[in-house]
């Protein structure tokens, strides 16, 4: 389901090593060799000074005293990506911290080292979730609807675009659930349900499942994330109903073990509950730790899915 977008995301956003992990973790992955881990941090580094500078694989591997093919495969092992997504991870980042502040949209495209508007619109999209202009107004102009439930977990509130689900998460009462995606969206025009066709049909697939019913495969998902929370969802995912995987478990599988906190990060971060199933990662000792809808909730959301599936 997350396929798509996780590849569209990586492609503007580089990796999630330059934006969830500290530069010691980032430059300690076992590369090739020490010298390859030395040259490939020395390019980070020379990259992050010259966010508004052409950088070609050339330039780059002679700097680093390798061959363009040698250094590609390099980069690409050591940090995760290639030299170019890494690149424009930089530049996406630049652009959308300064883009609030920014007087013109236009001179911050140009100043985060973007060829043209184009070609920055082409990133953001779907790394946003919004076009930048929408993003730096808080969500102006974005049109949401969306419909509350009781259901056995409590309060829900669904919430979608017109491409798919963006919000849905618990609370004690309907009041605190708008109020959680007015926070979310500030700026955006919020619709009931009867201006979403799809709407009602979702949430009463999602009630069932809460009841025991399998979940359906094809709802269709909005979100805005950086590349590396894309991978971490699209794990999450990947877990089957009844399992459950720690947060070094996820990491190592990710192939990046380091990434432990990173994981746990996105787990945190996410705003679309039971579809993104963050509630199936544990600590290592099996401990429930943190969930952003309660604990309780979570135990009981694993408890219902392993009787579901037989466990």
């Amino acid at each position: 389901m997350l396929e798509q977008r996780r590849k569209s995301n990586e492609d503007a956003e580089g990796d999630a090593m330059m934006q969830s992990l500290s530069p010691h973790q980032r430059d300690s992955r076992i590369g090739p060799s020490q010298n390859h881990r030395d040259a490939v941090q020395a390019a980070c580094r020379w990259m992050e000074q010259h966010i508004d500078s052409r950088i070609s694989y050339k330039s780059l591997a002679a700097r680093a005293g390798m061959g363009a093919a040698h250094f590609h495969r390099a980069f690409k092992h050591i940090v995760g990506v290639t030299p170019k997504r890494y690149a424009d991870g930089l530049r996406l980042q630049h652009f959308k911290t300064g883009l609030k502040e920014a007087e013109n949209v236009t001179e911050q495209i140009y100043a985060s080292g973007f060829s043209s508007s184009s070609r920055l619109y082409e990133r953001t999209t779907v790394s946003l979730g919004m076009t930048p202009r929408q993003y730096r107004s808080g969500g102006a102009n974005v049109h949401l609807s969306y419909i509350t439930a009781a259901t056995p977990m409590g309060h829900m509130l669904l919430a979608a675009t017109d491409r798919g689900i963006c919000f849905l998460q618990f609370a004690e009462t309907d009041d605190a659930l708008v109020h959680l995606l007015r926070q979310e969206f500030p700026e955006a025009q919020l619709h009931t349900a009867i201006e979403h066709n799809d709407l009602q049909q979702w949430i009463v697939a999602i009630r069932d499942y809460l009841s025991g019913a399998p979940l359906p495969a094809n709802l269709p998902l909005d979100i805005r994330a950086t590349a590396f929370q894309m991978r971490v969802w699209d794990y999450l995912q990947s877990i089957p109903a009844g399992e459950s995987r720690s947060y070094s478990q996820a990491a190592a599988e990710l192939g990046q073990p380091a990434a432990t906190r990173a994981v746990a990060s996105a787990c945190a971060r996410n705003r679309v509950a039971l579809l993104i199933p963050c509630h199936r990662v544990l600590r290592s000792n099996g401990d429930m730790a943190g969930y952003r809808w309660g604990v309780e909730r979570k135990k009981a959301l694993l408890a219902l899915e392993r009787r579901s599936a037989g466990r």
